[in-house]
């Protein structure tokens, strides 16, 4: 496990430098892309790592990595995007206020516990990559096909809302329409859905190991639906949409997508 343990100290570098980065030009959305970025890069290296007695990476090795290399690419860049040209992210200015003085201490344990999240990601990387059938299965083409998905659903999430505030007449509003019409956070759903594919693709039943794959979605999904993710953001939002977020969240499932309310 020497690679996850490189993956930890790593991370921890990349999450410092963040939080340096992010308190110099005090917007601390700038974590969020030193993690996608940080996080991308590891996981792309553990899928590609050689297997023992193989110059070139496997066929499911190098599906495994571009698929990786597509998540923190396209999400990297809509994230540094957005805090590039707007204000410092809502669950940020929220914590910021409610932090005050105390803020920067706690901004730093917030993103350093991120740095072992991440090589538990990088953990089932590596179990899904190194499954050594070198058949193609139909768990493998189930895997592939969940995230392949979830990078769509994700891109189609991020592209609605991007649409919906860019337009005037909704200022002030709560989008409700498309994806976001059936979650409040589709696009949190289908970032935990991606990591569901690699105890698919790893999970083998001779192999004990291959099941702490499953540790992979399981942090994910507790990260964003119960740590960094949703309780800031809906926190923020109810201060600035107030009543209106308020009816949306009666009518709308807060991750998992489901026919709205009426």
């Amino acid at each position: 496990m020497e690679p996850i343990g490189g993956v930890l100290a790593f991370m921890v570098v990349v999450m410092t430098a963040g939080w340096l980065y992010q308190r110099r030009v005090r917007n601390a959305g700038w974590a969020d892309v030193f993690w996608t970025y940080g996080t991308g890069a590891a996981c792309v290296a553990i899928a590609l790592l050689p297997l023992d007695g193989r110059a070139q990476p496997t066929w499911r090795q190098a599906i495994l990595g571009a698929l990786l290399a597509i998540w923190a690419l396209r999400l990297g860049g809509y994230v540094a995007a957005r805090v590039r040209r707007g204000a410092e992210d809502v669950r940020y200015a929220g914590l910021r206020g409610i932090w005050a003085a105390a803020f920067q201490r706690r901004m730093f344990a917030l993103l350093i516990v991120q740095a072992p999240a991440s090589a538990l990601l990088s953990l089932a990387v590596l179990l899904a990559a190194r499954s050594m059938d070198p058949r193609l299965r139909g768990a493998d083409v189930i895997g592939f096909a969940i995230m392949a998905a979830a990078l769509i659903g994700e891109s189609v999430a991020d592209r609605q809302m991007r649409a919906f505030k860019s337009n005037p007449a909704n200022a002030g509003r709560v989008c409700d329409s498309g994806l976001w019409g059936w979650s409040r956070h589709p696009n949190y759903f289908c970032e935990g859905l991606l990591w569901v594919g690699l105890p698919i693709l790893a999970i083998q039943w001779s192999h004990a190991a291959s099941w702490l794959s499953l540790l992979a979605p399981v942090v994910m999904f507790v990260l964003l639906r119960w740590v960094t993710g949703v309780p800031a953001l809906e926190a923020a939002m109810l201060r600035t949409k107030g009543e209106a977020y308020r009816h949306y969240q009666s009518r709308v499932s807060a991750m998992l997508p489901l026919p709205p309310q009426r």
